[in-house]
């Protein structure tokens, strides 16, 4: 026992003279502060360093996937639905707003096609809003509604093909033959009112 008191007080005064100390030996065992699972004795060979990788870089003509943050106007409120008292307390659903005229970083093209497809989901200030409540997490419902916002933009940036003679002729058909059904029923309805009333004065 002696001989670990002994062994421990010259390590203690070994560190406190020497700035550098990091480890040493004591009875044949290797004292250090860190912890034999440490990521440096796991991965060898891997750069420890954590850093985030810059936002891909967009293209004119091609939408990144990248969304920023900062240009975007992210307010939380109550939840609605099934979750007792915890949906009193929280502010978890997300209601995610832009500009979408100023959107500079949606490719022009797309850009154009959203507002001409949605002229008539935006406010009066031009703000499109997307709002998510689907899960009780705040961080959860924001990546939806990101996820529901990139989602839009790649449906309309996808160029549709134009129909072939073929289909406009049966789309053209179709619309014949269903405006004919519609006359039919309203001719049976007009003949079954007019069945139903009594007989006039010029009938008799």
């Amino acid at each position: 026992m002696n001989k670990i008191c002994c062994s421990f007080i010259s390590v203690l005064r070994y560190a406190s003279t020497e700035k550098a100390y990091t480890s040493s030996v004591v009875l044949g065992r290797r004292l250090s502060f860190k912890s034999d699972l440490s990521l440096d004795k796991i991965y060898p060979n891997s750069r420890l360093k954590l850093f985030t990788p810059p936002p891909p870089q967009s293209t004119p003509e091609k939408f990144s996937g990248y969304i920023p943050i900062n240009q975007l106007e992210i307010t939380y409120s109550r939840s609605s639905g099934p979750g007792g008292q915890h949906v009193n307390c929280v502010n978890t659903k997300v209601d995610l707003r832009f500009k979408l005229a100023g959107a500079d970083w949606i490719p022009e093209k797309t850009r154009q096609k959203l507002l001409q497809g949605l002229q008539n989901k935006l406010t009066k200030d031009g703000y499109f809003v997307i709002k998510s409540d689907m899960t009780r997490s705040q961080q959860l419902n924001l990546a939806d509604a990101l996820e529901k916002l990139r989602k839009l933009i790649r449906e309309y940036e996808v160029e549709k093909a134009a129909p072939s003679e073929e289909t406009l002729e049966k789309l053209r058909r179709r619309h014949e033959r269903a405006a004919r059904d519609r006359l039919l029923v309203k001719r049976q309805r007009s003949l079954t009112k007019s069945s139903r009333q009594g007989p006039n004065i010029t009938d008799l």
